[in-house]
């Protein structure tokens, strides 16, 4: 037999390559037919992620619950996002943080994209987006305990103490935790419906959440606004009371939101997508009662909130000792799902923009649906929530209601800002 028939033909009972991968071709196809086209692994190609490493900011607070439990329950790798929890120190470090891209998304109080976006307060400008809100409630008001003692219950109460130490060159101190945040909104909105100016009456401070119970040990302020659990501390520490919940003041209102910059939106949409996949599933998670001790224990951790379980989970379940006598389950507690607390509202921007031009942060001239259709961005959250199943408000703006009987109309918020009796308008 000559060498060039030796090289044809095969040995006994082989198979040739070419066959061999003819066959496993073939193999494989049949079994690749009975999936979803496009899938790879746990997501679709084509709807992978163009970011797969987001590295998620987060303050020590109770309300970043949700994108700590995506992180620890696999929901984020569930949809192609290899997550990284980053605790900072401070608003504004998460603000800076997100500005350089350190990270990618963030834990971050309603308001601050906006002052970021705008260049408000000091911020350096830089666009940032809304899709998708947090939480809604479970913030409070905290009174030191010279206060609950002389009585004071309520704003009025304060306004003659606060009179007082003003003309004694020693004005009442309050801190709140960001100058454009939701605390700074609370508290100004509290005071100032007892007749009390937050900029001239008494002396308003910015403190990190985490500090502020330490602080008002070494009775830095009479008083300060914070989200939980660090109110629950004071009165754990019997160092204060719970005055006001930021839910009596206004039910349901918005709270933090999962923010990003406007450059990495636009530049990353299918990974935007997959993070509000994640961030839905999660949300529904702790919103199941049930869920809400687990959800204690994870985020207490010292890399996340590093508190007692027990201090986070009774404000969490809506079990209230105010540490003045009274105690309530109060059926407006912290949601992150429930009630469309996911959907953001471009009503909710409208009053937050209310907010800056009565306090003199911003002029006359300013666009409100300029700037709210920029920040907020609910295209972007009903997308998603068509994709998974989930109900979304067709409408984009509601009004809203106030404890102490206002009302704001979202199609007027320029009347409705110039018309308090107690404002820094300019």
């Amino acid at each position: 037999m000559s060498r060039r028939k030796q090289r044809s033909q095969p040995a006994t009972g082989g198979v040739s390559r070419r066959r061999f991968l003819k066959v496993a071709g073939g193999t494989m196809g049949a079994l690749m037919a009975g999936l979803p086209r496009g899938w790879v692994g746990r997501v679709y190609a084509a709807d992978g992620p163009e970011t797969s490493q987001i590295r998620f900011g987060i303050i020590a607070l109770t309300d970043c619950s949700s994108i700590v439990m995506a992180h620890e329950l696999g929901l984020f790798k569930k949809y192609g996002i290899e997550s990284t929890i980053s605790k900072e120190a401070s608003w504004a470090v998460i603000r800076d943080r997100l500005s350089l891209g350190e990270n990618q998304a963030t834990h971050m109080l309603y308001g601050m994209p906006y002052g970021s976006t705008m260049g408000l307060g000091g911020s350096p400008k830089r666009p940032m987006v809304i899709p998708f809100c947090l939480n809604r409630n479970g913030q409070a008001i905290t009174l030191n305990k010279k206060l609950r003692d002389a009585g004071v219950r309520k704003p009025q109460d304060i306004k003659p103490l606060a009179e007082e130490a003003k003309k004694n060159g020693s004005p009442l101190t309050f801190a709140m935790t960001f100058p454009t945040g939701t605390h700074a909104m609370w508290i100004r909105y509290w005071l100032a419906s007892g007749g009390i100016n937050p900029d001239k009456d008494v002396t308003l401070i910015t403190i990190p959440p985490p500090q502020m119970v330490s602080n008002m040990k070494v009775d830095k302020m009479q008083g300060f606004c914070v989200g939980e659990p660090w109110n629950a501390r004071a009165i754990a520490d019997d160092i204060g009371f719970t005055a006001i919940t930021s839910q009596q003041i206004w039910k349901d209102h918005p709270e933090k939101v999962l923010a990003f910059t406007e450059e990495f939106a636009e530049k990353n949409p299918k990974t935007v997508k997959a993070i509000l996949r994640a961030m839905i599933e999660s949300s529904q998670f702790i919103d199941k009662l049930d869920n809400r001790p687990q959800v204690a224990e994870v985020v207490s951790r010292p890399q996340y909130i590093n508190c007692e379980p027990g201090v986070i989970l009774g404000r969490l379940l809506g079990k209230y000792d105010y540490g003045d006598g009274r105690s309530e389950q109060d059926p407006s507690y912290m949601t992150f799902y429930d009630r469309q607390t996911n959907f953001p509202w471009k009503s909710h921007g409208l009053w937050w923009l209310s907010q800056f031009r009565r306090w003199g942060m911003v002029g006359g001239d300013l666009d409100y649906k300029g700037v709210v259709n920029k920040v907020h961005r609910p295209d972007l959250f009903r997308a998603v929530a068509k994709e998974v199943g989930v109900d979304a408000p067709a409408e984009d703006l509601k009004s809203e209601a106030f404890f102490d009987g206002g009302t704001f109309d979202p199609n007027e918020p320029e009347k409705y800002a110039t018309g308090f009796p107690v404002h820094n308008l300019v």
